[in-house]
């Protein structure tokens, strides 16, 4: 396969359709000023053979009629023509003489024609000498267009070449923002999009490092436990209830890494579940729906749970997969930190190019200062893996949306999760 550079192809086709256009221009140029140049000597002809045909049928037609037209090089006669009817008018060579021939009727009865012959030798050598010079200006124009080709292409390529270059250097290892200043506006959108997967990219292998550390920890660390109350336990025999004792510490562990394995295994299935084809919902609906699902898991608590939308109904084209683990995460969490007989509210807002999913609750808050989208990190003594958040920061990143925590801002204690769905290529709002 015979691969052109873009550089090349882009300014051989633009000397091509600039050259198709000055030589179509050109000719244009020289075909209507030919034109015009015998329009006016047909003109001007026909004007002098009406003058001629005016006076000599007020007087009587003679030779001194017909001589009245004294221009150079234009002779008059009065000729007889079978056959013809109407005014013609003809080019013709004789010699190295051009000439120009109009038959002006006279007496169509019988048959005559004012016959007037004109010399177009220097007409012919105007027409010759703009011919050339379009000819020289053309050549002329066609080495600017090659000079201006080659600095528009440069010129144009700069800043693909410039992000080429910029791509071209980056590894896991070195991650870096590419810089707007210098690129045109028409090349922002294609900045920011790499921009946003660079960081994406640096999110993900940074969290991926974490999280494989993370495992090792927290899976060594039970395991410890159980090694050594198992250690201590056989040291020497002891009442039947010691043994029950260490042996429900040991099932609690296995329960507690069967979790966590659960959950690491889950971040492999929301991997496979970022390749889902967006299906077309009414997200209103769909999260009406939910938050009935969800009041069954917060009824042990007496905890309400309420639905506000500001649209009645909303069809957008998302990951359902995607977004219920991100919403199941968010309410979990807050039936998990609300105290019981609390409330959570869940609100959908919808505007020009961002539709707002919030869950707040009514808990203890977080702390601000931690990354809590990172694996393995936890708010307060509740128990879990601590990878819940990191599953939803995961399947909002393949969503294109953004995930945010923080505290209430209204004076009450308690945490907001919100989701933002904006309209881009992956989440397509309608």
């Amino acid at each position: 396969m015979n691969t052109k550079s873009i550089y090349k192809q882009f300014y051989q086709k633009l000397i091509l359709a600039t050259s198709l256009f000055i030589t179509t221009l050109s000719f244009i140029f020289y075909g209507y000023t030919k034109a015009t140049i015998y329009e006016e000597l047909k003109e001007s002809l026909v004007s002098d053979a009406q003058l001629i045909y005016k006076i000599s049928k007020s007087k009587d037609a003679n030779k001194t009629n017909f001589n009245i037209i004294t221009h150079t090089g234009i002779t008059v006669d009065l000729v007889t023509i079978d056959n013809l009817s109407e005014i013609s008018f003809e080019t013709f060579k004789n010699g190295e003489d051009h000439y120009v021939e109009l038959l002006y009727p006279f007496d169509i009865k019988s048959k005559k024609f004012i016959k007037i012959v004109k010399n177009i030798n220097s007409s012919r050598e105007m027409l010759t000498k703009i011919f050339n010079n379009l000819l020289f200006l053309s050549l002329g124009g066609l080495i600017l267009i090659i000079l201006y080709a080659f600095t528009v292409s440069k010129t144009l390529l700069r800043p693909i070449l410039q992000i080429n270059k910029k791509l071209s250097n980056m590894n896991e290892n070195y991650l870096t923002q590419i810089q707007k200043d210098t690129l045109p506006i028409e090349f922002h959108p294609l900045a920011d999009s790499i921009n946003s997967l660079t960081n994406r990219i640096e999110t993900y292998v940074k969290f991926k490092k974490e999280l494989f550390v993370g495992a090792a920890h927290e899976l060594k660390t039970p395991l410890a436990v159980m090694k050594l109350k198992n250690e201590v336990t056989l040291m020497k025999k002891r009442e039947p209830e010691k043994y029950q004792d260490t042996l429900k510490l040991t099932i609690k562990q296995i329960d507690d890494m069967n979790k966590m394995i659960g959950s690491i295994l889950d971040i492999g299935r929301a991997e496979g579940a970022q390749f889902e084809k967006p299906t077309e919902i009414d997200l209103v609906q769909y999260m009406q729906r939910k938050t009935n699902d969800y009041r069954m898991l917060s009824a042990q608590k007496k905890i309400t749970i309420t639905f506000y939308a500001n649209v009645n109904y909303y069809n957008t084209l998302l990951q359902v997969t995607l977004l219920n683990q991100i919403i199941q995460n968010f309410v979990q969490n807050a039936i998990k930190f609300t105290p019981e007989e609390h409330t959570i509210a869940i609100r959908l807002e919808k505007q020009k190019d961002v539709t707002t999913i919030t869950v707040t609750d009514e808990g203890i808050g977080i702390d601000e200062s931690i990354d809590l989208f990172a694996p393995f990190k936890r708010v307060g003594n509740e128990s879990g893996a601590g990878l819940g958040l990191f599953l939803a920061k995961n399947a909002a990143d393949a969503m294109g949306a953004k995930l945010y925590l923080e505290n209430r801002k209204d004076g009450k204690s308690g945490c907001v999760a919100k989701l933002m769905l904006y309209n881009n290529l992956v989440c397509k709002l309608s």
